[in-house]
């Protein structure tokens, strides 16, 4: 792209390829650094190449682009660098590169002149199979990981990219997953913020090892058949003094006003959507991942944030758009653009919203009014699930609706059921310690949970250790307790939730309808008093699958249900299979039908076990 072309498209907050025109790029001549400025007096390099003096290579100003440049000879790959940014008020700023495509490992945060890569890429044909891949149709399960605390070394030392490719790659196959999802992997100073609180843009974590590092764990996961989503934050900044926060002395990426720019309750800046440049960065940002990466898509984080000027605001600490609203207009256009580029950039691959409230049409195209996400999260269901799995058994047929309401807006979006890091922490507890009983009343309801998510209608997601019913809340910190998987309970959470997974996947009635109601019908939703739900799940070609719930530790011998068609049914799952830490009792493998029942022309009598699911097919 000529460079005339590149500073008028940046500046127009339409350079999706910005990190090509500025950050650090080493050549035969020496590197060429650039960076926006706007509001800088004088700006200057320094770094290890000139003992970090200011005044030894100062950059030029491009003009009207707020662009300054200078290619500096003594540094070459791997030198440490910042930038010596002079206000306007006299204030010298030694800021961090907004481009940076690498830093030094934390506590430290100076950017690193990083060498092109030498990866050679071989996952061709998965990217041709993703270009024409039916997303919508088709099974998509993601395992969220946060890749530093998944699995350690014995010291404690977190697995850098390529050894975690040797295990993370092998269990996630085992066990039935579609995709990884990893928490932000961008550069960030603190470890507790779990990458959420982002400074490198462009940089991935030197926690884990180079980005060639990253870009072979990303090949090996394509070449295994493993799609990998990057968890992305472009809706807040950290307010670290060396980074984006009052970049050139203004504030340049964020708002002047605190009351568009602040996240109080997060301690962080709010990007200035309205600012082109600031558009042309985290278009850019994305575009690197996509492309540089092979990223198969991004979760985009805290959306409902950048919806609404009065998020987690009180009367009078925000103000409206220009319309009297409370809708961040710029943020919804750039929402649109990002996911226009994406879907027309990179075929196949997916933009999931974190989108916790009712805004409309999250996840329907730019061109019907929609932002323009392949999916979001289902918050809503999450949130009346788990509610519902943490009242005590007795009390549930008072809350009955808690499960069934779901349905009434189950295909207003392209829904992910989520079941993620944000359930885990903060006192919250564990999957396994939300459920309400004893050891055994515990692991029978995990258990009935991981087949509420994998049979109710929507892609899935599971954070790691859920899985296996890790009691602990999750801590960056150390470790899953891997141990467990020697005691047979936890074994057999394991061994159920892979089977689930692979249920998931290959059966086309319980995958291909995720987002439509001719994929789900009610068989029975009313029978509160013994706290038990029945529904079918259906392909597109007509078949189908019988699903029953028990609610309860009571079992229900004798239960009759409706189903529509007369014939033989297969038990094919059973949660309180002995093989997966049940109690055994079950249908025998094989039931024939008997009379009809209300509207259906035929009925099951069955067993139903306590506290969980069985699905039965037709054979």
């Amino acid at each position: 792209m000529q460079h005339s072309k590149a500073l008028y498209l940046f500046n127009e907050g339409r350079h999706y390829q910005a990190y090509r025109l500025l950050g650090a790029h080493p050549s035969s001549v020496g590197t060429i650094f650039r960076v926006w400025a706007p509001n800088a007096s004088a700006v200057s390099v320094v770094g290890e190449f000139n003992d970090w003096r200011p005044e030894v290579h100062k950059l030029r100003s491009l003009g009207d682009s707020g662009i300054w440049e200078a290619t500096v000879p003594e540094a070459t790959a791997h030198h440490l660098y910042r930038f010596a940014i002079r206000a306007r008020d006299g204030t010298l700023l030694i800021k961090s590169d907004p481009y940076a495509r690498g830093f030094e490992l934390r506590p430290g945060s100076a950017a690193c002149i990083m060498p092109p890569s030498t990866h050679v890429w071989g996952d061709d044909e998965w990217l041709a199979r993703r270009a024409a891949w039916d997303w919508q149709h088709a099974p998509v399960n993601i395992y969220e990981v946060h890749p530093g605390s998944w699995m350690r070394h014995a010291d404690g030392r977190p697995y850098l990219w390529r050894e975690l490719a040797e295990r993370l790659i092998p269990y996630a196959l085992e066990m039935g997953y579609t995709h990884l999802e990893l928490l932000p992997v961008t550069e960030h100073p603190l470890d507790e913020s779990w990458g959420y609180q982002t400074t490198g843009y462009f940089a991935p974590s030197a926690r884990y090892g180079s980005p060639d590092d990253l870009r072979a764990f990303i090949d090996a996961c394509h070449q295994a058949g493993l799609g990998v989503l990057l968890d992305w934050v472009p809706g807040h900044f950290p307010q670290d003094d060396w980074a984006l926060a009052r970049y050139d002395g203004t504030a340049l990426y964020e708002h002047d006003d605190p009351r568009l720019g602040v996240h109080a309750e997060w301690g962080t800046h709010i990007f200035n959507y309205s600012r082109h440049e600031v558009c042309s960065f985290l278009l850019s940002s994305a575009h690197w991942w996509l492309s540089e990466f092979h990223f198969d898509g991004l979760r985009v984080d805290a959306v409902a944030s950048m919806l609404y000027l009065d998020y987690s605001r009180r009367d009078g600490e925000w103000l409206p758009n220009a319309y009297g609203g409370r809708e961040n207009l710029d943020a919804i256009a750039f929402l649109q653009a990002l996911n226009v580029m994406v879907h027309g950039e990179f075929p196949g691959a997916l933009t999931i919203a974190e989108e916790s409230t009712a805004w409309p049409q999250v996840s329907r195209p730019t061109w019907v009014g929609g932002l323009g996400f392949s999916m979001k999260w289902n918050m809503g269901w999450m949130n009346d699930s788990l509610r519902y799995f943490s009242r005590d058994t007795v009390h549930r047929r008072w809350h009955h609706a808690e499960l069934t309401f779901g349905q009434v807006y189950a295909y207003s979006e392209n829904f992910v059921l989520p079941l993620s890091h944000d359930e885990v922490v903060h006192g919250k507890r564990s999957l396994l310690t939300k459920m309400p009983g004893d050891d055994w009343q515990q692991r029978a309801n995990l258990r009935l949970l991981l087949a509420w998510q994998t049979l109710t209608p929507g892609k899935k997601l599971m954070f790691m250790g859920g899985e296996f019913g890790q009691p602990g809340e999750w801590s960056e910190a150390r470790e899953l307790d891997w141990p467990l998987l020697a005691d047979p309970a936890h074994e057999g959470l394991r061994r159920l939730a892979a089977d689930l997974n692979r249920l998931y996947r290959d059966l086309p009635a319980l995958h291909e309808q995720d987002f439509a109601a001719a994929g789900f019908e009610w068989i029975d939703c009313h029978d509160s008093e013994q706290s038990v739900l029945c529904w079918l799940r259906r392909a597109r070609d007509g078949r189908f699958v019988v699903v029953v719930f028990n609610f309860t530790p009571v079992p229900r011998y004798g239960y009759r249900i409706g189903v529509p068609r007369g014939g033989r049914y297969r038990e094919i799952v059973n949660t309180d299979s002995g093989w997966y830490g049940g109690g055994n009792l079950g249908n025998g493998g094989f039931l024939e039908t008997a009379e009809g029942w209300r509207q259906w022309p035929a009925s099951l009598v069955l067993n139903l076990p306590p506290l969980a699911a069985v699905v039965l097919e037709v054979v």
